[in-house]
């Protein structure tokens, strides 16, 4: 027995120390570089493309199989420039393993890649011919099934990539991407074996523009058969510039694993962080996962928290979302609580929106359901109402993608307001949106700028920036506001209503009805906007309205008192403000009962003209001056932003007026002439006289200018008319009294 195993030793010995000798002439004898030639022709005939070997060629045979090349470059498709070059490439494998059906890389490692890969305008790639989609193709037989054998299981003791740039470009869009300075370190890569991986590349791009450097530390852990994948010690940084965001810093740290087999998804302690410069914002964003667990059953998250900041020329800006144990699968999934905070913060200003609500839905039926939505508003500030404001509205959300609507109920306190609103929005792509709103009371002066003096005005040309109404032509609205009572620009209104139809560019609102200024308001609206040039249409009925007051809190205009009827039927088109106003075309009526002209006395100038030059004084007009009328009357034809009037009748129980001017819309200002007659009853030692009074200049300075000249005219050519009389009545005398004397 013992000289069997001596023997059967011996004979083992022989056959190692032969297959030694055999290989080691091999390698003694056998040069690769000697085939460079055949090799570089080889690839010339077969891919029309030039092969570089600059460097030697190394193998090895044991006790690994490996190879070491240096100096590589691979030219273009039929052409001498360079598509790809390599400095140095060398891999290894353990023998005896092989044996084993097992694969044990003892190195990769790879220097000095480049690679520069483009994309024609015709949609091809220089790689086309390389991964055979140039010319025609062979016919590929079909796979042959393989038989059943266990499955070769692989080591990589470690790899290392260094230097290596790739670049990518595209001609159709003028695209370029650039990978440069990439280096990537690995410890062992295999089944079941924790594996460190070191990261770090420039990458350079101009669509979208970025500039960024990136690094990523981490522990691989992978199980190929069972098809499971674990990340630990999660380490990322990206720094640089992307889009319009500079001084980018981007950080993730934290844990995850995926089993593609079963859908299973961790997530342990993952935290992102991002912050930048946006134009010349400050701004930083932070997500924090405690713990999410998803399955293509069930999802459970612990808690999710997003943090978000910016600094900037509007204010600090805070906002932050959570959502707190949410559990549940693709056909039901519910939270106990999702909330949301924002905070703004300015100078003089902060303000603070909370909203919170329990969310449920499903994924498979697309629906997500608020269904106890409270939203707070707080305010602080000097310049609001009391300093501050404290608003809660609560209501409920329906969401159902599936169907693609929205239905939204909402009641509460807002911006001192009580509102109920309902709004139900159908189609997402083209939605038909359908709403209800119901306010007490708004006072919107108390959140608008305040008005400043306004500044010189200088007759240079503006160049108007046209608005914009291109949104209303694919607006598909429905809807009625009423408020109770309502002030806006100074303008104070009850019990207004307002119903909106608005489809392809027409909207239409009407009624547009209200109590104003002690009377009534009811009309309509029209805006065209499927026209290139937009129009506009008003139509109103002013019924016992204070026209003084309303003058007076609109425009601060102080001249005119009375109440009665208006009639405004206009049209306007264009796509500026003052495009309107010198296109505006249509019809003004007013017709007021006993009221006063303020800052003009016009039957205190027809006396003082009456009693000659020394009452010419008398006649200027003072700001305390009144003229009271029992009527007036008026109706203005507007043409291309001027409105025409020539039928003005003013009475009252001794005076009389009549005019005729225009009213210059489009450039705000008016050149109007009154004639004011007081009747013979008032004086009935002199005749009556008629005094002309113009209105003109701009709107924000109107003026009265009395005609003294036609007034002196008219008084003078009185006084010669008296005398004339007074001469032939005593002429008549005389007549009279000769003709008795001779016929004594």
């Amino acid at each position: 027995m013992k000289k069997i195993l001596k023997y059967g030793l011996l004979g083992v010995v022989i056959v190692l120390v032969l297959i030694a000798a055999v290989v080691g002439y091999f390698m003694a004898t056998f040069n690769p570089n000697e085939y460079k030639p055949q090799i570089i022709q080889a690839v010339k005939d077969k891919q029309q493309r030039t092969l570089k070997l600059d460097g030697d060629i190394k193998l090895t045979i044991f006790p690994s199989i490996g190879a070491e090349v240096e100096k590589i470059s691979l030219s273009e498709y039929r052409s001498d420039k360079e598509f790809a070059a390599i400095d140095s490439a060398r891999v290894s494998l353990a023998l005896l393993p092989l044996l084993a059906k097992k694969i044990v890389v003892s190195e990769v490692g790879v220097s000095g890649v480049k690679v520069h890969v483009v994309k024609m305008k015709d949609g091809s790639t220089n790689l086309d011919d390389l991964l055979g989609k140039q010319g025609a193709q062979e016919e590929i037989p079909p796979p042959v099934e393989a038989k059943s054998q266990a499955a070769v299981m692989f080591d990589i003791a470690a790899v290392k990539i260094e230097n290596t740039d790739l670049n990518y470009r595209d001609d159709s869009t003028g695209a370029q991407y650039e990978l440069k300075n990439l280096n990537l370190k690995t410890g062992r890569i295999a089944n079941g074996v924790p594996g460190k991986i070191s990261l770090n590349a420039d990458i350079k791009a101009n669509k979208p523009r970025m500039e960024i450097a990136a690094q990523l530390q981490t522990s691989l852990t992978f199980d190929l058969e069972k098809k499971s994948f674990q990340v630990e010690g999660l380490d990322m940084e990206v720094k640089g510039s992307a889009l319009e965001i500079s001084n980018l810093l981007f950080k993730a740290s934290g844990a995850a694993s995926a089993n593609l087999a079963t859908h299973e998804y961790k997530a342990n302690a993952l935290e992102v962080k991002v912050s930048g410069v946006n134009g010349k914002n400050n701004f930083s964003l932070n997500l924090d996962m405690p713990a999410l667990n998803f399955t293509k059953d069930n999802v459970a998250v612990e808690k999710l928290l997003i943090y978000a900041t910016q600094d900037g020329a509007p204010g600090n800006v805070i906002a932050t979302l959570s959502l707190i144990n949410m559990q549940g699968n693709a056909k039901l999934f519910k939270s106990t609580g999702l909330a949301l905070e924002v905070e703004l913060k300015q100078p003089d200003q902060a303000f603070k929106l909370n909203m919170s609500t329990p969310l449920a839905g499903s994924l498979e039926a697309k629906q997500i359901n608020l269904s106890n939505l409270v939203i707070a508003v707080k305010a602080t500030g000097d310049k609001l109402p009391g300093k501050a404001i404290s608003s809660e509205l609560k209501g409920s959300v329906q969401v159902d993608a599936e169907r693609e609507s929205v239905q939204l109920n909402l009641a509460g306190g807002l911006l001192q307001s009580n509102v109920k609103a309902k709004l139900a929005v159908k189609g997402f792509s083209e939605p038909a949106i359908r709403f209800d709103l119901d306010v007490d009371q708004f006072d919107a002066d108390l959140y608008l700028p305040k008005k400043t003096a306004a500044a010189p005005v200088k007759n240079e040309p503006v160049d108007e920036q046209p608005f914009d109404l291109s949104a209303l032509k694919k607006l598909n609205l429905e809807g009625s506001a009423r408020i109770g009572s309502l002030k806006v620009a100074n303008v104070k209104s009850s019990k207004l209503r307002i119903d909106v139809k608005a489809h392809n560019g027409q909207v239409n609102i009407s009624p547009l009805s209200a109590n104003l200024y002690k009377g009534e308001m009811n009309g309509s609206v029209a805006v065209n906007a499927a026209t290139v040039s937009p129009s506009f249409s008003v139509k109103q009925n002013l019924s016992g309205v204070d026209i003084g007051m309303l003058l007076k809190d609109a425009l601060e205009m102080d001249i005119v008192e009375g109440k009665g009827m208006t009639t405004v039927n206009l049209v306007a088109q264009g796509n500026t403000v003052t495009a309107l106003k010198k296109g505006l075309n249509g019809n003004v009526g007013v017709n007021l009962d006993d009221g006063v002209i303020k800052g003009v006395d016009l039957t205190k100038m027809v006396r003082g003209a009456q009693s000659g030059l020394s009452g010419l004084q008398t006649m200027k007009p003072a700001k305390e001056d009144r003229t009271a009328f029992n009527e007036l009357k008026a109706t203005f034809k507007v043409t291309n932003g001027v409105a025409r009037n020539d039928d003005l009748l003013v009475k009252s129980q001794s005076l009389k007026v009549t005019g005729n001017g225009e009213v210059d819309v489009g450039n705000s200002s008016i050149d109007y002439t009154a004639k004011a007659t007081v009747a013979e009853s008032v004086d009935t030692k002199n005749g009556s006289l008629t005094v002309p009074v113009q209105l003109l200049g701009p709107f924000s300075e109107l003026k009265f200018k009395v005609d003294y000249r036609a007034v002196i005219a008219d008084v003078a050519k009185q006084k010669v008319d008296a005398k004339k009389e007074q001469l032939k009545e005593q002429l008549q005398e005389k007549l009279k009294g000769g003709l008795q004397n001779l016929f004594k």
